[in-house]
């Protein structure tokens, strides 16, 4: 069983860059996999590797400048969810576009699983979802208001058009593991809004600590990683991946006529045209290959 392992970060790094290359050396040293992302406001991603792996990679990323207080949520997975190691160099480690959001000055009031329940079920309170159309769409909490917007750079057009919905109401925001949260929530309260809270740890240790019989969370919770969707538990859900659009998709929706592994689903047949989905499935017979590739090695290294 490996260890994934979600985190961010805000504190300031004055050479991003600097921290790269013995970040990827000691990830890559230790049989890490995933995505990490530098900026001059933080660290951002999730890994993933044995437990020995993890904490050596934790252990670094703790040592950077600002990072002695890194919080991180884990869940198992059975397999690898990725396919290399990459840290990359980013202007903000999770994109807003607005240059004067500074989680490091002000954010909402964090909010523990176990009371999340009775603040989101209050009269005065709107419940708002800051994360994208396709993940809200397999999995939200109940009575939660869907922005719809395609990329978190929308939220705040979405909020300045929305604003008026929200009188005289206190806000509760959550987002997958809550890095969303500390943006928006700095945000909202730098337009006024008085009363800002948001879901500490995310809806990843909500799931992971309310006990499924006492949940408001309705569906599956998306990942940005090979198992798609997380349940109660943390146990992978049953969602899987569309490898054109990187949406996520039900089992029935693979029995959809517009469904083509590796080239179209029902959501992004008509985003693509003819061309792109021809080097669509070109590059689909290219994994196949590979995997045919691979399995006889694989099989005989499981008899030895």
């Amino acid at each position: 069983m490996l260890t994934v392992a979600a985190l961010y970060h805000f504190t300031r790094f004055e050479e991003p860059a600097a921290l790269r290359a013995p970040l990827l050396a000691v990830c890559e040293e230790n049989g890490i996999h995933g995505t990490l992302l530098l900026a001059r406001e933080g660290i951002n991603g999730t890994i993933a590797g044995t437990r020995t792996g993890i904490d050596a990679a934790l252990a670094h990323i703790r040592s950077l400048p600002g990072c002695t207080d890194l919080d991180w949520k884990e869940s198992p997975a059975e397999t690898m969810p990725f396919g290399r190691m990459k840290v990359r160099l980013k202007r903000e480690i999770v994109t807003m576009g607005q240059p004067d959001v500074d989680p490091g000055t002000a954010v909402g009031h964090y909010v523990d699983p176990a009371e999340w329940n009775a603040l989101i079920s209050a009269p005065d309170v709107a419940v708002i979802d800051t994360r994208n159309d396709y993940e809200v769409e397999i999995g939200t909490f109940e009575g939660a208001v869907d922005p719809a917007t395609k990329s978190f750079r929308e939220f705040p057009e979405w909020w300045q058009q929305n604003a008026h919905r929200f009188h005289n109401k206190r806000i509760a925001m959550f987002c997958t593991g809550g890095i969303r949260c500390e943006k928006s929530t700095n945000y909202l309260l730098s337009q006024g809004v008085e009363e800002v809270y948001h879901l500490k740890g995310g809806i990843l240790k909500y799931l992971e600590e309310v006990p499924e019989q006492d949940s408001l969370w309705q569906g599956e919770c998306f990942v940005f990683d090979q198992r798609v969707s997380l349940i109660h538990g943390l146990k992978q859900g049953r969602h899987s991946l569309c490898h054109a659009c990187r949406r996520p998709l039900a089992p029935e929706d693979r029995h959809r006529p517009e469904y083509e592994e590796g080239v179209s689903c029902h959501r992004c047949l008509r985003e693509y045209d003819d061309s792109d989905r021809e080097r669509f499935r070109e590059r689909q017979r290219q994994f196949e290959l590979q995997a045919r590739r691979k399995a006889p090695s694989q099989g005989r290294t499981g008899r030895a």
